[in-house]
């Protein structure tokens, strides 16, 4: 033991000493501070008075008047004592006693993990829970709770006989946590209460059940464990539906007419592991009984609107890439369709897909070269060729995939070089190969609606129906850049004219209906892809014949931190073949700006400035008429306590794509911090072309170090003109260190 005080005074009658004035005693790295401490030699015991403050060893702080405590800091009576743990939650009582080192027990004490306010330590803190008897076991690492009443910002709320939570330095316990709400208009009012169980440091289960007025009992559990390199979860949920009425009758949710939809569940996993810095392996599987279950009873982890399924091993080292993984899509919807049970038989399986790059450390003949390999092997069980409904209209005739198998193998390399002229012009030459081989082993119904797709007056041409497809694709590039400077008193800005030239012979089975489009469905014609070399969204569809892309960049800095940008330009389909304008199963070309020889001109200027406002606005005008037929306009400013963003986009019908008339929204969010822990907020979508307020959302939160909450209130309508709101509440309460309680915006429903 280390003892400094001013002064020390034996009293050898009494037996006693003690230290006076500036008393400190370190003891098996436990300290103690104070003004006076006294020892009596025969009880062992140490008086210590006047500002006393106590460190264990575990960092733990005690406060106090005076402290009446044994020789090792083990046993003792604390009156009028505030203690601060290591992880800044509070007890305080009017006394306190020590028992066995173990155990300390709290009269008429108070609990919370907020700090106290520096400008007012008397203020009550946000919440705070006063009981008649807080006991803390150092043992069992719990702290219970006797004749309690919780209080927020000092007002009663809530009284309850006795209760227990985890010792507030213990990170896992096994115990109820808080309970949440769950439910909505067709489920009822429900609570869910779960159970955690930690079995062991590295392994752990929740089991939750929840009670819904409507449709009865639902009971979740979940796994968790954890390794060195990475941990997966399990979980299974299931639920015995007391009234699949409640349901619409044309939902998969209550099951199709007369076959009510009781018994519904799902079983899922995830996992991760790092098998070393570069390789990681891991899962993601969902499997349920009916396609929607995990999304109408918000199944955490798997509610998402579609859902990927997928084994994957991924690797990443210097400037090489690989990626292969096998996928299967859930799309949660509750439609439903011809099987009884609705399953997503017409969202294909991907085994396996996968992806490899690799850009050689060394330059060849001056240039970079960049290696790629792609494959994919997809297999459907029921043909995708039905309407597919949207929130504007509908697409007809089009086929999303064919059922049977199909598969490619794609092998690419791509070579370049710049050259900087003295003038400063940049010419980049370019040689690409690429090389492609599809199998397809599809039904007789998809050949029979191919050959239907293929005589529509859309297409007019014939259906190459063949197991096998060989593509070989060569291309010999030029690009020119000539970015010039122009220097200012208070600005610079470059001026960067542009120009690209590809020659490629024409695409093989370009004007025939065959391969399948699987992964280049969609692509959108704007600034940002003006200048890629192939401008579909995947390997399915490669571009072929001679194109040339023409713009005009432009960047300028100012010293008062301002920046903008511009970008303006055209693409030529010079000779072959314009791939853009070729049949496709999804029509994919059509109405995309590029299936003219002459392109749509495209556009784009944005500006920044150093106060967080920011804005930009592309298009896409006819090359004719330069009539508007894609918008895009953002903006955004974030400064403080203020931040909000407005969008508006604007895409014109197409048709051939399924869109028979135009779509305009404008959609806007913003928040608000009006007061250092209090903030609001909201966001909105207007429909233009149907003039339907399609969500808006309102809420308003309050966080701090102990203590956040949010209340939130979401709408969504339809843009047919139904009188149909679905409106869903939120609240989400968050206590630190005794858990949380409600759900965000999504739990209720009407």
């Amino acid at each position: 033991m280390l003892l400094e005080a001013d002064t020390l005074v034996y009293d050898v009658d009494k037996d006693t000493v003690t230290a006076v004035g500036g008393v400190r005693i370190d003891y098996a790295g436990n300290k103690l501070v104070a003004q006076r401490v006294s020892y009596n030699r025969k009880s062992r015991r140490l008086m210590a008075s006047g500002g006393v403050e106590i460190v264990n060893s575990d960092g733990t702080k005690v406060f106090s008047d005076e402290v009446d405590i044994t020789e090792d800091f083990a046993d003792g009576f604390v009156n009028a004592l505030r203690v601060e743990t290591v992880d800044k939650t509070y007890f305080a009582a009017e006394s306190a006693e020590r028992v066995g080192g173990i155990t300390t027990i709290f009269n008429n004490g108070v609990y919370t993990a907020c700090a106290p306010c520096e400008e007012k330590p008397d203020r009550a803190p946000v919440w705070r829970i006063k009981a008649q008897k807080i006991i803390w076991n150092g043992k069992a690492k719990t702290v219970r709770f006797e004749r309690s009443r919780f209080e927020f910002f000092g007002f009663p709320i809530a009284t309850l006989p006795a209760f227990e939570i985890a010792d507030p330095t213990v990170k896992r316990k096994s115990g109820f946590l808080f309970p949440r709400i769950a439910g909505g208009s067709d489920l009822g009012v429900g609570v869910a209460v779960p159970y955690y169980f930690a079995l062991s440091p590295t392994y752990d289960l929740t089991v939750t059940g929840t009670g819904f007025t409507k449709q009865g009992f639902l009971g979740e559990a979940e796994w968790r464990q954890r390794f060195n390199n990475g941990g997966y979860n399990l979980k299974i949920a299931g639920i015995y539906q007391a009234d699949p009425g409640a349901f619409d009758k044309n939902s998969v949710n209550s099951g199709p007419e007369g076959d009510p939809n009781r018994w519904r569940g799902m079983i899922g996993s995830k996992g991760n592991f790092k098998i070393n810095p570069r390789w990681q392996f891991g899962w993601n599987i969902l499997a349920q009984g009916d396609k929607n279950f995990s999304r109408t009873y918000e199944i955490e982890g798997f509610s998402d609107y579609v859902h990927r399924s997928e084994i994957y091993l991924t690797g990443l080292n210097n400037r090489n890439y690989f990626d292969l993984r096998g996928m299967k899509f859930d799309v949660q919807e509750d439609i439903l369709n011809s099987d009884p049970r609705s399953t997503n038989d017409d969202q294909p399986w991907v085994l396996p897909s996968f992806d490899y790059s690799y850009i050689p450390d060394e330059p060849l003949a001056g240039g970079e070269l960049q290696l790629a390999l792609n494959a994919r092997s997809n297999y459907r069980s029921t043909l995708d060729d039905s309407t597919f409904d949207n929130r504007f209209d509908s697409r007809n005739d089009l086929i999303q995939g064919i059922e049977g198998y199909s598969g490619r193998l794609t092998g690419a390399a791509e070579w370049k070089r710049n050259f900087i002229t003295e003038g400063g012009l940049v010419v980049t030459p370019l040689l690409a190969l690429q090389g492609d081989t599809t199998y397809v082993n599809q039904s007789q119904a998809s050949i029979d609606a191919i050959n239907a797709f293929a005589n529509t007056p859309v297409t007019g041409v014939e259906a190459d129906i063949r197991s096998a497809y060989y593509r070989l694709m060569a291309t010999a590039g030029m690009e020119l850049r000539w970015p010039v400077l122009f220097s200012l008193a208070s600005a610079s800005h470059v001026l960067e004219p542009m120009a690209q030239v590809f020659a490629r012979p024409d695409t093989p089975f370009e004007n025939s209906l065959g391969i399948p489009n699987e992964d280049s469905q969609s692509f959108v014609f704007d600034a940002s892809t003006l200048f890629d070399r192939d401008k579909f969204s995947g390997y399915d569809r490669i571009e072929g014949g001679t194109r040339a892309n023409i713009g005009l960049r432009y960047s300028g800095v100012y010293d008062n931190g301002w920046t903008t940008n511009a970008l303006f330009g055209q693409s030529y389909q010079l000779a072959g073949e314009n791939p853009f304008d070729a049949p496709d199963f999804v029509n994919v070309g059509a109405n995309s700006g590029l299936e003219t020889d002459t392109s749509d001109y495209v556009g784009l200027v944005g500006f920044a400035s150093p106060y967080g406002l920011s804005a930009s606005l592309s298009g896409r005008f006819d090359e004719q008429s330069f009539e508007l037929r894609r918008a895009a306009a953002k903006a955004g400013y974030t400064n403080g306590p203020v931040a909000v963003t407005a969008n508006y986009a604007y895409i014109q019908a197409q048709p051939l794509y399924g869109f028979n008339e135009d779509r305009h929204e404008i959609s806007a969010g913003a928040s608000i911090r009006f007061h250092e822990n209090w903030r609001a907020f909201g966001s909105g979508s207007y429909d233009l072309q149907s003039g339907v307020l399609v969500s808006d959302s309102i809420g308003l939160a309050y966080d701090d170090e102990c203590f956040a909450y949010t209340l939130s209130m979401t709408e969504t309508r339809d843009t047919d003109g139904g009188d149909d709101t679905e409106r869903r509440f939120g609240i989400s309460v968050s206590l630190r260190t005794l858990g949380d309680f409600g759900k965000g915006a999504g739990a209720w429903g009407s």
